[in-house]
């Protein structure tokens, strides 16, 4: 049973596991897309979208608790300026799993994750 089980350790320590995410959330934010494995991008889209909408809020204390995942200051401004717009009126879905079937060396699930419009 899976009970009480939060996340996914994705085979990784934890903090190789959080530098893996950030990562996959910088690149997501900087091209709206980004491919991996479906295990990876759920990991990420969850991430993702609790800072969007933590960004959503406004105000230094979510840029702070944003910049604490992020730790590019202009990819910040950047979700704070052209992000929080988009998504203003949306109560959450920022982000969609797309499914691009199989990869050729190891046969892994691949999916495409990118930002709605």
């Amino acid at each position: 049973m899976r009970h009480r089980k939060d996340h996914r350790k994705l085979g990784r320590p934890t903090d190789q596991r959080m530098a893996m995410l950030r990562s996959q959330v910088d690149s997501l934010f900087r091209h709206s897309r980004v491919k991996t494995t479906v295990q990876k991008a759920k990991e990420t889209q969850r991430m993702a979208e609790k800072l969007i909408t933590i960004a959503k809020r406004g105000g230094l204390h979510a840029r702070r608790r944003v910049l604490r995942r992020i730790c590019d200051k202009d990819l910040v401004a950047y979700v704070f300026d052209e992000l929080v717009p988009r998504y203003a009126d949306r109560e959450g879905g920022y982000t969609r799993v797309i499914r691009a079937g199989r990869r050729n060396g190891d046969n892994a699930e691949m999916a495409i994750l990118e930002l709605t419009n």
